[in-house]
């Protein structure tokens, strides 16, 4: 069995690596929110209005925990640029709920998952059948015993000095 210093110099490495690949990833999806001009609280609205049918601007301020005057300004601005439409809300007449455009739709069912998975497509097809195949079963199994709660049990307990003061 291995010793606890090593543990934790393999887990030390594995974080590295994923953290590195998360990068790597992420690079493109970047890229496409630069290309579109988008700031980060923008990004945060068209997200949260992509994966809902429609918010109040009152929800959609609690969504992106930002004040309801900033969300206000962000969305009239993301109106202007055609990403994002008020409409009547079915239920309320009265009021009214955002949504993101055909266009914002249009562009996440058809180009999004493209710009996601390129990065990976583009390494499979670099590595040779074997690898794909050793990439696969070393991602499987690391979520299945991360996600089976192994090495969580050193962490169990109240936390420590510095996270309670973090949580303060």
């Amino acid at each position: 069995m291995a010793k606890p210093s090593e543990l934790t110099r393999m887990a030390q490495e594995i974080e590295g690596h994923l953290s590195a690949v998360r990068r790597i990833l992420r690079q493109p999806v970047e890229a496409e929110f630069a290309r579109g001009n988008l700031t980060g609280p923008q990004r945060s609205v068209m997200q949260a209005l992509f994966h809902a049918d429609g918010l109040s601007l009152k929800d959609l301020s609690r969504a992106v925990g930002l004040a309801h005057s900033t969300v206000s300004g962000i969305v009239d601005r993301l109106e202007k640029r055609g990403l994002t439409e008020r409409r009547v809300d079915p239920n309320d007449g009265r009021a009214s709920v955002i949504v993101a455009s055909q266009r914002v739709r249009n562009y996440m069912r058809d180009t999004y998952p493209a710009v996601v998975v390129h990065p990976v497509t583009d390494a499979l097809r670099r590595a040779k059948p074997a690898e794909r195949a050793a990439i696969l079963e070393g991602l499987r199994t690391l979520r299945r015993v991360v996600g089976s709660g192994a090495g969580l049990q050193s962490c169990a307990g109240p936390p420590g000095p510095a996270l309670r003061r973090v949580r303060r």
